[in-house]
């Protein structure tokens, strides 16, 4: 699977998708990350173009992506145009005719696993545009008939965090990403409970034992016990 991600802010994912999991997957080609900057599909504004031409200290032009909100409002709202072509050379670079377009907003869609594998049965790419500011011009959403998915009820200061939540978990669905499909959690019966070794765990004085089910080998009742939900020692 391919994420194109349009993202403001694409060394945000690094340290992320570097490590582990996601690491290996990307080595082993199961994945791969693309990022899209709309800043660099952004013309200079004016004023810094006319500084550049005068030779200006500062002449480094100013690629401007946001702008105030028709209407009157709070703060910046993220312009069509750098978004549109940054999307348009995601739809380029995808192997599919028909990619996903998911815009991260808190008031679309709750994402969650079973979003996530059906999904990974449906796309090769998947289109993730990460919102700055205020938000993003509502035409970018029409335009590409764009699907708002939310991680939660709650607001972020950015898409970023969302698109890599929502990618580890599509990630996890692709046969092969965790090495054995009995890894999934969703695939097998689990337990918030978890133990491992030492058996009998002291501290302060006090012994915390395993319980005596998880000793058994009994794996019927195990997983009677893992069903259980909430347990106590």
């Amino acid at each position: 699977m391919n994420f194109h991600i349009i993202t403001l802010f694409p060394e945000m994912f690094a340290s992320y998708i570097s490590e582990s999991i996601l690491a290996r997957a990307q080595k082993e080609k199961k994945i791969k990350f693309i990022f899209y900057n709309p800043r660099d599909y952004a013309r200079p504004t004016k004023a810094s173009a006319r500084r550049a031409k005068v030779g200006k200290a500062d002449a480094k032009p100013y690629l401007r992506v946001d702008d105030k909100p028709y209407g009157g409002g709070p703060g910046m709202v993220m312009q069509a145009l750098p978004l549109i072509k940054a999307v348009e050379s995601a739809l380029k670079k995808g192997k599919s005719k028909k990619p996903k377009v998911i815009f991260l907003s808190p008031a679309g869609k709750q994402f969650d696993t079973a979003y996530a594998k059906e999904a990974v049965k449906k796309y090769t790419d998947i289109i993730i545009i990460c919102g700055r500011y205020e938000g993003v011009d509502a035409r970018v959403k029409k335009i590409f008939k764009a699907e708002d998915i939310s991680i939660g009820p709650f607001v972020l200061t950015g898409g970023e965090l969302p698109a890599m939540i929502m990618a580890d978990c599509l990630a996890r669905q692709i046969p092969g990403v965790l090495g054995d499909f009995n890894s999934l959690e969703e695939s097998r019966v689990s337990s918030s409970e978890l133990y491992t070794r030492p058996e009998v765990l002291v501290y302060k004085g006090k012994k915390y034992k395993v319980p005596p089910v998880l000793l058994s080998g009994n794996h019927a009742k195990i997983d009677e016990w893992k069903k259980g939900g909430n347990h106590i020692i």
